[in-house]
């Protein structure tokens, strides 16, 4: 360990053990975070494929799935989809906002960007 000396107090200038322990547990999340982005990838590439689409098809969305997250909103070039509050079914739970989304069919273009972005699998494409 360096240290520089002022006055009577002793400052750690550089900890080269901490320093490289830290650059190690970072490369390592980093590779982690790059290895799952590519098979997540993967994956939304398989079920894009697998995911028939087009002027023909139109999204659905599965109410009891949709827990209102505004992925397939942020995502849709259509502006196809709006969000709109529905109360929730059990009287012993109590939220405030209990959001899901609704597909405007005549906007939707069929594109599957929503079915990709949605994280709980609550919209399909559907024959029009």
């Amino acid at each position: 360990v360096d240290t520089w000396e002022g006055g009577s107090e002793h400052q750690n200038l550089y900890d080269f053990n901490e320093i490289e322990e830290n650059f190690n547990n970072n490369t390592m999340l980093i590779n982690e975070r790059i290895r799952i982005g590519m098979i997540m990838s993967k994956a939304k590439g398989e079920k894009l494929q697998k995911t028939k689409g087009g002027r023909h098809m139109v999204a659905f969305v599965n109410e009891d799935s949709c827990i209102g997250c505004d992925q397939c909103p942020t995502v849709c070039d259509d502006d196809a989809i709006d969000m709109y509050a529905k109360q929730i079914k059990s009287p012993l739970i109590e939220v405030h906002s209990n959001r899901k989304a609704k597909i405007i069919r005549d906007d939707c273009t069929g594109c599957r960007l929503c079915v990709l972005a949605c994280p709980t699998d609550a919209i399909n494409m559907i024959e029009r």
